[in-house]
């Protein structure tokens, strides 16, 4: 069966943290056309457990995002087993001796792909869910020149320390099971993956979703069943070293990382010259919108502007709450 992606060859891909990624590859899909002036260039990074295909639920035909009138280059993160990761890479880098990567690594990658095999100059959107949207906060600050607007939603621009504890829980749940071994293991750790599952669901939702029964929307007739079937997701599609490269690179998130802002928040967000709008779910457990509204107040001309849904960080998973797939198509129409 023939891939339904591309491969950029990066080479020996510098690392913010020092050395390199070794044979670095870049995978990417791309929709619609490149125009004539080049300005109709949407950026639609991967997603925590995502791949260039489940960015599919955010564009279509009479959406804001219309590959009839965009060229929309959807990018996988480094670790989602699309992308050079832990899983996918061979000699000393393989498994668990995976380099550690930045979300300035994936940007760096983003922009060689589009600069140099794309040609392109300009991007009129940087937009995504979860940890595609914080890399899109991470394009205005890492090529400001180049980006035109973003609209991060459920994310952030820094991950919290309470963001980091979370991560840190599903973490520990994985990594109990021997068979991880360091990251060194023969066989996948199916019940260090099927906790990691269970352990996720009770944050990927709010306190309501279960409380009033939401989850019997999408299938389910009690929590047990959708513990069960997120423990199941996990053990059956996921490499663990791949999981755990990608929650390191959530956990060093911060636009102001590296040699340019040298930790200086305030004066990163401040560089952003992209007219920007911050769309978080007010009952999103991990990038609650206190974050956005902080940063909104940072960014130059930013607009925050809250979603309320009981669907929590997974209101914006598409067909799960369709109020808010019709604000963000309000929001990215107003941008472009």
């Amino acid at each position: 069966m023939s891939r339904d992606y591309e491969i950029f060859e990066l080479g020996d891909h510098p690392l913010l943290g020092g050395g390199v990624l070794k044979g670095a590859q870049l995978a990417y899909k791309t929709y619609g056309t490149l125009s004539p002036a080049g300005d109709n260039v949407v950026v639609m990074p991967t997603f925590y457990t995502g791949s260039h295909d489940r960015n599919e639920g955010f564009f279509g035909p009479g959406r804001a995002l219309d590959p009839a009138r965009h060229f929309i280059v959807s990018v996988n993160l480094f670790g989602n087993g699309v992308s050079s990761s832990p899983s996918n890479t061979t000699g000393d880098q393989a498994g668990g001796n995976f380099p550690h990567i930045t979300l300035h690594d994936n940007i760096a990658a983003q922009h060689r792909l589009l600069t140099e095999r794309m040609g392109v100059t300009q991007i009129a959107l940087v937009t995504g869910w979860s940890m595609a949207g914080c890399q899109s906060y991470q394009w205005a600050v890492q090529y400001p020149d180049m980006v035109r607007a973003i609209l991060p939603f459920c994310a952030s621009a820094r991950t919290s320390p309470h963001n980091f504890v979370f991560l840190e829980g599903v973490k520990a749940a994985l990594c109990a099971d021997p068979v991880w071994n360091g990251g060194h293991y023969d066989t996948q750790p199916i019940e260090g993956l099927k906790a990691f599952g269970r352990v996720y669901a009770g944050w990927a939702f709010s306190q309501a979703f279960y409380r009033d029964g939401l989850y019997q929307q999408l299938g389910y007739d009690n929590p047990a069943a959708l513990m069960d079937d997120w423990a199941t997701d996990h053990a059956e599609n996921w490499d663990a070293n791949n999981l755990l490269c990608k929650l390191a690179t959530w956990q060093a998130g911060d636009v102001s990382a590296g040699p340019v802002f040298n930790g200086d928040f305030k004066t990163a967000l401040g560089s952003i010259t992209a007219r920007t709008i911050l769309m978080p779910c007010t009952r999103d457990l991990y990038f609650p919108p206190e974050d956005n509204e902080i940063e909104a107040a940072l960014i130059p001309g930013a607009i925050f502007r809250p979603y309320a849904s009981d669907f929590g960080h997974c209101a914006a998973n598409p067909g799960n709450d369709a109020g808010f797939t019709a604000q963000l198509d309000a929001n990215i129409q107003e941008l472009l």
